[in-house]
């Protein structure tokens, strides 16, 4: 079995190393080294070998961002365990609402037989990017946290917690919202709490969901449920995604199961027949995370590096794919035109494609948080009308799908399927 790891370490200099071994850290090394097969490309990663095959969540994954994975040749490995979402609707009302009626319906389709996004397990999401890479040649650096690096001239010096040292021409930061390599190239963020925890979990359930995905927007937050692919057994699962404020998010979490279930049962309904917590909870805290510049001289910082925001829209994941579709084709790019990689000039170009989009999307998630997140009369009544509108438009209905599944605006080209 080849040692990786030893392969990466031994390596005199790279052309790139990525920060990050989750999905946008191996998507970015899989996108580069695809493209251009000459670039030495490597991953390093402070989380030990194997801790994402524990991971038992689930993640939206738009169309754009599947035919980007198609793209990279992973998608027919994971398309046979990927649910897809074939309905959506949103429902504005409060928890003991004996009704909750339906304001906006999405038809799941951004073309005839495509979905707007499927539901994906992480693990099998990373376990075939892995295995890409791997395919490719890249080397994957598991356990070693990056201590901290010197940019020289025409390349980066990157030191490792144990001792190593790696040197490359660009460093592509993808090392989560808390970012230390963010930190480290003095890049400042702009950042705000909403005192609001997301609770994560899958929900056997009676009956079928039937690619049936919806939102109901509660006065703590959201409640989100998203269908999942039966289980090996046959039982019909969905993941949820529940916002309410930190304190109470808390002690649901850690306090009795069977209060937990209950207080889900009143969220969840009983339109699936019977239902139970099919794994452990977990509660993170929400908040809003941008960086104030996506790139430094030989870094660019992608995915929750460069922006950390609310789950309201399901859209964290795909703007971090979509980062790494730009970067992937800002490089190719530069290095087919024969420039320097890591210049500043050149990762710039990655910036101004990004932030814009990135800035839009961080702001309407936050108005729609605030908007929806609360119990005021005169502002619910606003909203509903506003939903009721939207459900009598039809094109601006296409519009929302669109900008849902990652179709519009300036697309990468991985995005729209084609290879860079």
């Amino acid at each position: 079995m080849v040692d990786r790891k030893a392969n990466a370490k031994n390596r005199t200099s790279l052309d790139i190393l990525v920060a990050g071994a989750g999905y946008v850290g191996l998507a970015s090394a899989v996108s580069l080294k695809q493209a251009r097969p000459s670039l030495a490309v490597a991953v390093v990663d402070a989380a030990p070998a194997g801790v994402w095959q524990k991971d038992g969540r689930a993640s939206a994954i738009a169309a754009a961002a599947c035919r980007m994975l198609d793209q990279l040749g992973v998608w027919a490995e994971i398309a046979p365990e990927a649910q897809a979402i074939t309905e959506m609707i949103i429902t504005d009302s409060r928890t003991s609402d004996p009704v909750r009626p339906v304001f906006l319906t999405f038809d799941g389709e951004v073309a005839p037989g495509e979905p707007f996004a499927h539901m994906v397990a992480n693990k099998d999401l990373n376990g075939a990017l892995r295995r890409r890479a791997e395919k490719l040649g890249i080397d994957i650096i598991e356990g070693v946290a990056v201590n901290a690096f010197d940019v020289n001239g025409a390349g980066i010096t990157v030191h490792l917690a144990d001792g190593a040292t790696l040197k490359a021409r660009l460093l592509v930061a993808a090392d989560g919202v808390n970012s230390k390599l963010r930190d480290m190239a003095g890049i400042k963020t702009v950042k705000w709490e909403y005192g609001q925890s997301g609770i994560v979990c899958t929900v056997a359930h009676e009956r079928p969901h039937n690619g049936r995905a919806e939102e109901h927007f509660l006065p703590a937050g959201p409640f989100a449920t998203l269908p999942l692919k039966p289980d090996k057994d046959g039982t019909n699962r969905s993941s949820i995604v529940w916002t309410e404020r930190t304190a109470d998010a808390e002690k649901l979490v850690d306090g009795d199961d069977l209060v937990f279930e209950h207080e889900l049962e009143q969220r969840f309904g009983l339109k699936l027949g019977e239902i139970h917590v099919a794994d452990r909870p977990r509660a993170w805290p929400l908040g809003l995370t941008l960086a104030r510049a996506f790139v430094a001289p030989r870094i660019a910082l992608a995915g929750d590096a460069a922006h950390g925001i609310h789950p309201i829209a399901g859209q964290g994941l795909n703007l971090g794919f979509k980062d790494v579709a730009a970067l992937a084709e800002v490089v190719v790019e530069a290095d087919r035109l024969g420039q320097d990689i890591g210049a500043l000039d050149v990762l710039e170009r990655y910036q101004q494609w990004r932030r814009f989009d990135t800035l839009q999307m961080g702001v309407a998630t936050d108005v729609l948080n605030r908007l929806f997140s609360n119990d005021i009369g005169p502002l619910r009544a606003v909203r509903d009308v506003g939903l009721g509108l939207v459900e009598r438009m039809p094109r601006l209905k296409d519009f929302f799908i669109r900008q849902a599944s990652g179709l519009s605006g300036d697309t990468p080209k991985l995005l729209k399927g084609e290879a860079i």
